[in-house]
């Protein structure tokens, strides 16, 4: 896990070394170049594998006909190995990073389907002249490309290492001034400055003679096992592979660690974590795995330290608890935003605080429970579509509402039973009526087109989306930038290959089931965790309580940003309508959550400006 960088067409080692060292927090181990003529590697290190020199990068290979610079973790690189050293191949390390390279020599860009992990890769075949681009199945780790001046190209792990290149940094004022496309981008080649694209995840890039050519390499339909018809072995079936994922994902010469929220995901994973380590260590197993950071805001609604509690308990290990407070961070406001490059609905200010405290903890690796909402059905957004699949099936439909409404717990500023109960009756009333008339409403996909899109069922069309285009590629994304701001990796079980592709082999009913959504994910892991969080129907999720924040501690801060004249001053916003908003936020006693979400949704690209274009203070 680290920072890569590098440079087609001729660069001074100086200049390559400073636009590498800007991704010196992505690898606070070490930073290697390899400088040529033509071409210019870059890498900055974190340790988790093979801690001796001889897992530094760039890397080289076949007798230095292949140099690489990688950033991720390969999990099942030791059968890989084991299966190349059959073959002949010969290895000097004990990294993943020399398997990578073998097996590309082996079996060229097939090699990328033998692999279950993370990446984003550069490899310079010598020989050829060629170099290779190639990224995860599912975006988790970044890759950032720029074309330049007389037929130069760069690349990097993080925009800002190329901004020394670009002469001048632009936003892309289409992108950052319409913030209801914060959701939409991430999956896209399309990026918020101005001469910088993204390789889109699932994608391969070949650049040869100044030429970028880029396909993509995945596409989750293509790969839609065969699942059982009966949900029991449905279950039994999902629980061994998430156990597997776990396993794998526990490979590491560093120790482990786990961000706890005490939701049914980060439990999940933890609690197997114990149980793989209670009944058979995995092979490379970390030095340790006993340490759950736990994000607290003590007296608001999104606290949940008293459910990550009763998991630590049951696994018999002590929680590392961080009391979130946005005025430690408040004066650094600016400098995470930077080391965050992007656009998102809250502040980074807990998620910066909780790897903050995986660091200190000695801890560089921790496996989080990303994906499974998107996957199974955790948002009730998401899975109240499943009211399309359920048709006339009166009991079905009921089970899906009972659902929904459960989802909520009692806070009045994160719920509104009474406007939801009437937009529900509402849209479920308009749903039936156009199923009466054959005018069932679609769902958009970029892959709308494959022949098996069809025969996936609405809900699962619906979580397709929300995996592979919108709400997961721009988490995966904003993990990926608050665990690597502070050298922190975050491996996520969720989203091992397999567990993606038996998501959407399995019916609807497989994922709201008995009052439950993600039934199966439930079913499968409660025999490891306490029952209370595997059935526990309330979800919060781990998020900033950002209108305790404005209406608290913040209070001042914003309202001297609204007054300020760099605000009023600021083309990316309507200074008028988002003053308005914050004001609203804070003053009126009847405002919800989604409503303070609102008002730093829309100050956000001012704040954007400032600390990332500008590099100027916030406070």
């Amino acid at each position: 896990m680290c920072g890569i960088f590098g440079f087609l067409g001729g660069i001074s080692r100086e200049q390559a070394s400073h636009c590498l060292d800007t991704l010196a927090h992505r690898g606070p181990d070490g930073s290697g170049l390899w400088h040529q003529p033509e071409i210019t590697l870059g890498h900055r290190r974190l340790s988790i594998l093979d801690l001796s020199d001889n897992g530094k990068q760039p890397m080289s290979y076949a007798n230095g006909r292949y140099q690489i610079t990688f950033n991720g973790e390969i999990y099942n690189f030791l059968e890989i190995r084991s299966e190349l050293e059959l073959l002949g191949h010969k290895f000097h390390s004990e990294s993943d990073t020399e398997v990578v390279l073998a097996a590309f020599a082996q079996w060229g860009e097939q090699c990328l389907s033998r692999f279950n992990g993370m990446w984003a890769f550069a490899l310079w075949d010598v020989q050829e002249q060629l170099l290779f681009l190639s990224r995860d199945r599912f975006g988790k780790k970044p890759l950032y490309y720029a074309d330049l001046p007389r037929g130069k190209f760069a690349f990097s792990s993080e925009m800002k290492a190329l901004f020394p290149l670009l002469g001048k940094v632009t936003p892309n004022v289409g992108l950052v001034g319409d913030t209801s496309r914060i959701f939409l981008y991430e999956s896209t080649n399309e990026c918020i400055v101005e001469g910088i694209k993204r390789l889109p995840p699932g994608h391969n890039g070949w650049l040869k003679n100044g030429k970028l050519r880029v396909e993509r390499w995945w596409c989750t339909l293509d790969h839609l096992p065969e699942v059982p018809v009966k949900y029991a072995d449905q279950v039994e079936q999902f629980r061994e592979l998430f156990l597997d994922a776990c396993r794998l994902r526990m490979r590491s010469d560093v120790s482990l660690g786990t961000a706890l929220s005490g939701g049914l995901d980060s439990s999940a994973t933890i609690s197997c974590m114990s149980h793989i380590a209670t009944h058979g260590k995995t092979a490379r197993m970390g030095e340790s795995w006993q340490h759950a950071f736990v994000a607290s805001f003590p007296g608001t609604p999104l606290d949940e330290l008293k459910y990550a509690r009763l998991v630590t308990d049951h696994i018999g290990i002590d929680p590392v608890v961080i009391d979130v407070d946005p005025m430690k961070d408040l004066a650094n406001l600016g400098n995470s935003l930077y080391l965050f490059e992007d656009l998102y609905i809250t502040s980074p200010i807990p998620f910066m605080q909780t790897y903050r405290a995986v660091k200190s903890h000695s801890v560089s690796v921790t496996l989080d429970g990303h994906g499974a909402d998107e996957l199974f059905g955790g948002y009730s957004f998401d899975y109240i579509r499943a009211l399309d699949d359920a048709g006339w099936n009166l009991s079905q439909a009921a089970d899906i509402l009972r659902t929904y409404y459960s989802s909520f717990g009692d806070s009045t500023q994160l719920n509104n039973r009474s406007s939801q109960k009437l937009f529900l009756a509402k849209w479920h009333g308009k749903k039936l009526l156009r199923k009466m008339l054959g005018r069932g409403q679609s769902i958009k996909s970029l892959d709308s087109g494959h022949p098996s899109w069809s025969a996936l069922d609405k809900l699962n069309q619906q979580l397709y989306v929300s995996t592979h285009e919108t709400i997961l590629p721009t988490l995966l994304r904003n993990y990926d930038r608050y665990s690597m701001a502070n050298g922190v990796e975050i491996r996520m079980p969720f989203m091992d290959h397999r567990i993606v592709s038996f998501a959407f082999a399995i019916p609807w009913t497989s994922k709201v089931r008995n009052g439950f959504s993600k039934a199966i994910v439930r079913d499968a892991v409660a025999p490891f965790m306490p029952k209370e969080i595997a059935y526990r129907k309330t979800k919060i999720g781990f998020n900033s309580p950002i209108l305790d924040w404005m209406k608290g501690p913040l209070k001042n801060f914003m309202f001297d940003t609204i007054s300020s004249q760099s605000f009023k001053d600021c083309q990316l916003i309507d200074s008028v309508k988002v003053a308005s908003q914050i004001q609203y936020a804070i003053n009126n006693s009847n405002a919800r959550f989604s409503d303070g979400e609102l008002a730093w949704t829309m100050l956000t690209p001012y704040l954007w400006e400032r600390a990332v274009i500008k590099r100027e203070s916030l406070t």
